[in-house]
């Protein structure tokens, strides 16, 4: 049977990697749209959150969560790197069960199709802060950016103003993808 939020996230995943394919070698110190980060830091975090994600759903968690910090998880060949773990997440949300169980993540308790949400959101946003530093077009499908903007946008009237981890939000202009609306409520310059 069809699970057609786990192929959005299979779909969010294959986009995304192509973004990292098409990251020149001369482009991953550049900085991105997240002030503090690097293109190559921006595909670290993303990284580090598969498979922080992939254990929480596997049920087979790596402890508590902690900023990824010094930790390299794209080594020298990123594409390949982002690939095993991300397969590694795909297979455990594909598991029987996975998207009721309840799973700890880094924003708390969430039952695993509120996890599958949080991945798809942080691959499209992640993956518009790459295609902006590195001046490539994303291709993430419109309706699962709508989708992960609705999901968003109802999600942080939960989150503290002081306990997010990004930037307020900013308008988005007239007629603007959702991809470059979720982006803006995430606290980009999207104009």
């Amino acid at each position: 049977m069809p699970n057609p939020p786990l192929d959005q996230l299979t779909d969010a995943v294959g986009d995304f990697e192509k973004l990292l394919a098409g990251i020149g070698a001369d482009q991953w110190a550049l900085p991105s749209p997240c002030s503090e980060w690097t293109v190559r830091q921006v595909a670290n975090h993303v990284q580090f959150g598969n498979r922080q994600f992939a254990a929480a759903v596997a049920g087979t968690p790596e402890g508590p969560w902690r900023k990824e910090a010094d930790d390299d998880l794209l080594g020298d060949k990123p594409v390949a790197a982002f690939r095993d773990l991300a397969d590694a997440m795909l297979v455990a949300f594909g598991q029987p069960g996975a998207l009721e169980r309840i799973v700890t993540v880094g924003i708390g308790s969430v039952p695993g199709i509120v996890a599958l949400h949080l991945r798809i959101v942080e691959l499209l946003v992640h993956g518009w802060d790459l295609a902006r530093a590195t001046g490539q077009q994303p291709a993430f499908d419109e309706d699962t950016a709508a989708q992960a903007y609705a999901f968003t946008e109802a999600k942080l009237a939960d989150v503290p103003e002081g306990r997010r981890s990004f930037a307020p939000p900013r308008p988005a202009p007239a007629g603007a993808s959702a991809l470059d609306r979720l982006a803006a409520l995430l606290g980009r310059d999207v104009g």
